[in-house]
C-alpha cells in the first residue's frame, strides 16, 4: 500500500532592508501584488506595475510563476539557477496571450522576484502534521511580568507600603485619656446650657387686717361719646339698607332682564321663550326689561336683543354696560411651498459579466430611502447642501457590499458621506458572483425646487 504524502505549502515573503517584513503560507490560494487592498501582498503605488498583478497562480493543484517582459529575478529548478531573461529567451516559460510568461513550478523549485522597492521570495515547505498547533518562540511568548506596566506597578506598590506603615503607626500610638471636667471649670455659657435658670416665684399678696379695710380701687371712667346727628338720607336700620341695595342691583344689567315684565304683564323671559303663540315679538316681550336700559340696541343700527331683525353688520350689541364688536379679518399668513429633497441616481458601472447593471440599479433604487434620510439629516444643518457623490464598492460572492469608498465627491458634508458608507455596508444583494465585482455608483443630491 502506497504511503500518502502531505502536500507542501508555498512560503512567500517580502524582504526589505535585509529583513523579512511579511510572510504567507499558502496551500491553494494564488499570490497577487500591487497597491490594491485586495492583494495578497500590498505594495506602495508604482508606475512599473499595475494595481493588481498575479505572480503565483494555483491551477490544477499546481503553482505557476507568472512574469512579464520586464520583471527580473532568478529561479532554481532543481539542477541549476536560471534568471528570468533566460526563461523568456530559451522558451522555458510559455508565452500567453496577454504578453506574460507562465512557468509551472515543482515542489523543489525556489526563487526570488526583484521589485523596485522590495524582493519577493518563494519556496515550498512541508505542511504541518494534522492536529498540530503552531507555537511561538520563547522570546515572543507572553508572560505576566512582560505585560505588566512596571511604572504603574511600582507606584501602586509604594502606595500600598505607605498605607500599611501609616496604619501601623496609628495603631501603635496609645489611646488619649480624656480628663473629667468639673462644673467650676466650665464657662458660664455651658453652665447655663446644662442647668437652665429657674423662674422666679411670684409673691402672694398679704391678707388685709381684720378691720375690714380694703384698698381703694381706681374707678375707670369710660370716655364719653359725643352724640352724632343722623343724616336724613341714612337708613334707620340694617333691614332698610338691604332693601335699598336689592332695588339698586335689580334695576341694572341682566337682573333687570330677569325681573322685567312683558306686554301682557307676565315675565319677559317667559313671553320670549313660551309656546303660547301670542304673536308678540321679542321687542314687545322685552319692553319692560329695556325700559330701564338693561338691554340696548347696538349703535349704528346694530343688532341688539331689543331689535332682533336679522344681521345688520354685527357692529355692536349692548347688554347693560357691556358691549361687543363684530369679527375682524384674520391673517392666515402667506402660502409656503415645501421643497422636497431629491436623490437622483443612474446606471452603475459594473466590471463583470455576471451582474447586469440595470438589475443592480433596481436593487439600489429599492434601498434609496435610507440614502434619502442621510441627505435630509444633512439639509437640517445646511439647507443649501447639494452635490454629486461617486461611491465605489465590491460586490462579494455572498451578495454584500464591502470596501465601500468614495471615488469623487462635490458634496461638502463628511457626515452625509459617512452615513452613506455606513448604510451601504449593511446592504445584501441577491447576486452571487464567483469573485469580488467592483461597482461604481453615482448619487446626485439637490434640495428640491
Amino acid at each position: 500500500m502506497a504511503l500518502q504524502t502531505r502536500p507542501k505549502l508555498l512560503r512567500v515573503g517580502v524582504i526589505q532592508d535585509g529583513r523579512i517584513v511579511e510572510e504567507h503560507h499558502l496551500l491553494h490560494d494564488s499570490v497577487t501584488i500591487g497597491d490594491d487592498a485586495r492583494n495578497t501582498i500590498v505594495m506602495p503605488p508604482s508606475e512599473a506595475r499595475p494595481p493588481r498583478f498575479k505572480v503565483l497562480e494555483n491551477r490544477g493543484q499546481q503553482f505557476h510563476l507568472i512574469i512579464d517582459e520586464h520583471m527580473q529575478g532568478r529561479i532554481n529548478l532543481g539542477s541549476s539557477d536560471v534568471d528570468f531573461d533566460a526563461l523568456r529567451e530559451q522558451g522555458l516559460a510559455t508565452r500567453r496571450a496577454d504578453d506574460t510568461f507562465d512557468l509551472p513550478l515543482q515542489e523543489s523549485a525556489r526563487g526570488k522576484v526583484d521589485l523596485p522597492d522590495a524582493t519577493l521570495f518563494f519556496h515550498f515547505i512541508p505542511a504541518p502534521a494534522p492536529g498540530s498547533k503552531p507555537t511561538l518562540p520563547p522570546e515572543l511568548k507572553a508572560s505576566t511580568w512582560r505585560t505588566v506596566d512596571r511604572v504603574f506597578f511600582g507606584i501602586l506598590l509604594t502606595m500600598l507600603v505607605l498605607y500599611v506603615l501609616s496604619v501601623a503607626i496609628i495603631v501603635a500610638q496609645p489611646a488619649p485619656v480624656e480628663a473629667e471636667v468639673e462644673l467650676d471649670q466650665l464657662e458660664d455659657r455651658f453652665v447655663r446650657a446644662i442647668i437652665p435658670p429657674q423662674p422666679a416665684k411670684k409673691e402672694e399678696p398679704k391678707e388685709t387686717a381684720a378691720t375690714g379695710e380694703k384698698k381703694p380701687e381706681e374707678e375707670k371712667t369710660a370716655p364719653k361719646k359725643t352724640p352724632t346727628t343722623a343724616s336724613p338720607s341714612a337708613p334707620a336700620n340694617s333691614a332698610e339698607r338691604r332693601q335699598q341695595l336689592t332695588e339698586k342691583v335689580g334695576n341694572t344689567g341682566i337682573l333687570k332682564l330677569l325681573g322685567g315684565t312683558g306686554p301682557g304683564g307676565g315675565d319677559a323671559i317667559a313671553d320670549v321663550l313660551g309656546n303660547s303663540g301670542s304673536g308678540a315679538n321679542v321687542a314687545e316681550a322685552l319692553a319692560g326689561a329695556t325700559a330701564g336700559g338693561a338691554l340696548t340696541a347696538g349703535s349704528g343700527g346694530g343688532n341688539g336683543i331689543a331689535n332682533p331683525q336679522g344681521d345688520t353688520g354685527g357692529k355692536m350689541a349692548g347688554i347693560g354696560a357691556t358691549q361687543t364688536s363684530g369679527a375682524g379679518t384674520v391673517n392666515t399668513g402667506q402660502k409656503q411651498v415645501v421643497k422636497v429633497p431629491q436623490v437622483v441616481d443612474s446606471v452603475p458601472e459594473v466590471d463583470s459579466s455576471e451582474v447586469k447593471p440595470k438589475e443592480l440599479a433596481r436593487e439600489i433604487q429599492r434601498r434609496k430611502a435610507s440614502i434619502q434620510r442621510c441627505y435630509e439629516n444633512g439639509l437640517k444643518r445646511d439647507p443649501s447642501l447639494k452635490g454629486r457623490v461617486m461611491i465605489r464598492f465590491d460586490l462579494t460572492p455572498q451578495g454584500r457590499a464591502s470596501n465601500v469608498e468614495v471615488e469623487e465627491s462635490t458634496l461638502r458634508s463628511d457626515e452625509v458621506i459617512n452615513c452613506i458608507k455606513t448604510t451601504m455596508r449593511t446592504w445584501t444583494f441577491p447576486f452571487k458572483p464567483s469573485d469580488d465585482v467592483p461597482v461604481s455608483y453615482p448619487f446626485i443630491f439637490s434640495p428640491g425646487e
